[in-house]
């Protein structure tokens, strides 16, 4: 009996794990495997393309942006970051409402907010879906494995972070909770 209830247990945490490696039912795209985040081009909130290729040899540090967040205040960290190491970083934000509501704007309207209460100058993409079945492309190769070849992750909250290095290959993701400069992301980018 016991070796049933364990082996019922294992069975729900190794779905709960999929689920969460996953992004839950998003069909991946294996057209997306590539070993560097170079192939990607998103639209920016201005409606001009970023093209992830013209960052080759810097840094790349994504992370997913929220105006109504309690993390919003760390646009603050993030320009500050961004202007510190320009030389070898480049920061691009996501905005996504994937949670709770917290970005309802469009784009103009965020461009905007980032402008006038954060002096925001790095690169903004246009809003975009960060799971489930609309799952950005980019979003598709930075939360799987089997696509960036590195880590698989979930995106958990509003600015989480994702890490890229200067031959654009993921290093590694941050937690929402981790403050922009943070010791451990400082070492990493300097």
């Amino acid at each position: 009996m016991l070796l049933i209830i364990l082996f019922i247990v294992a069975a729900v945490v190794g779905g709960i794990a999929y689920y969460l490696f996953t992004n839950g039912n998003v069909k991946i795209d294996r057209a997306l495997k590539s070993d560097t985040i170079y192939s990607f081009k998103v639209q920016g909130l201005d409606g001009a393309t970023i093209d992830f290729a013209q960052f080759k040899g810097k840094k790349i540090l994504v992370v997913n942006t929220a105006s109504k967040c309690g993390f919003t205040p760390q646009y603050e960290g993030l320009e500050r970051l961004y202007k510190r190491f320009n030389d070898k970083l480049v920061i691009v934000g996501f905005p996504s409402n994937n949670f709770l509501d917290q970005e309802p704007g469009e784009n103009a309207e965020i461009a905007t907010f980032c402008q006038r209460n954060y002096g925001v100058t790095f690169p903004m993409a246009a809003k975009v879906d960060l799971k489930g079945k609309q799952q950005a492309p980019i979003y598709q190769w930075l939360t799987n494995k089997s696509l960036n070849g590195v880590e698989s992750s979930a995106v958990l909250w509003n600015f989480q972070k994702y890490l890229i290095d200067e031959n654009g290959k993921l290093i590694k993701h941050f937690s929402p909770k981790t403050d922009p400069e943070d010791i451990e992301i400082l070492k990493l980018v300097d």
